[in-house]
């Protein structure tokens, strides 16, 4: 009878566990989508983006390489990542590598508008999974809340100082910026802001993460 608490507990693992792993694999396809729109792609992956053309790298194994890099700064500001931090820092730029090979290339106009607002929608849809699962956040989101807790810097504040540096250091090493990154800026908190409660999370969850898309 002592055991019986463990079943549910476990059941809560697994459901949570699948919830980070689909929400991040929604995110590596969506930044696909957004990198075949040819229409811009969201402020970190302009700095990706270039970084890749620097290397000859995937967009997807920059991603990795970066994550990685990103979470040696959470050592000063002494931050401890999470099993889904782990998870985001690797799966997310392996599923784009994956995705954007499976997504056809498209010169018309319709169908790469098309791409951008699936892009969005499908990493609005996976941050609600990701954010639900509470795995700990991820390497880039984990560096804006470690800078307001060690120096008080709002994660608002922090998030756009750190997001338009990466920007525009993405753009001189050749980065694409267009309509697509303003539309993921802009557009990004509010679609989060509904699948979180799209995929009804607990009450404590959704407060959190509704809060966090906020900053975004």
């Amino acid at each position: 009878m002592a055991q019986a608490p463990l079943r549910p507990l476990r059941e809560q693992f697994v459901e949570r566990f699948i919830r980070c792993v689909t929400g991040l694999a929604c995110f590596g396809t969506g930044i696909a989508f957004f990198v075949r729109s040819e229409l811009g792609v969201p402020p970190w992956d302009v700095f990706h983006q270039g970084i890749s053309k620097h290397t000859g790298l995937g967009l997807g194994t920059v991603l990795i390489f970066v994550a990685f890099f990103v979470l040696l700064l959470w050592i000063p500001l002494r931050l401890r990542p999470g099993l889904g931090t782990l998870l985001n820092a690797i799966e997310i730029g392996l599923i784009e590598n994956i995705a954007q090979d499976l997504i056809p290339h498209s010169h018309h106009i319709v169908i790469r508008v098309i791409y951008m607002v699936a892009g969005l929608s499908i990493i609005a849809a996976g941050s609600g999974l990701y954010i639900g699962a509470e795995f700990g956040s991820g390497p880039r989101d984990g560096l804006m809340l470690g800078l307001n807790k060690r120096f008080g810097i709002s994660v608002r504040v922090a998030r756009t100082i750190v997001e338009i540096t990466v920007m525009v250091i993405g753009i001189f090493l050749g980065g694409h910026i267009g309509l697509g990154t303003f539309v993921f800026a802009f557009g990004i908190g509010p679609m989060v802001q509904i699948t979180l409660r799209l995929f009804k999370m607990s009450r404590n969850s959704l407060d959190a993460a509704a809060g966090e898309a906020s900053e975004q």
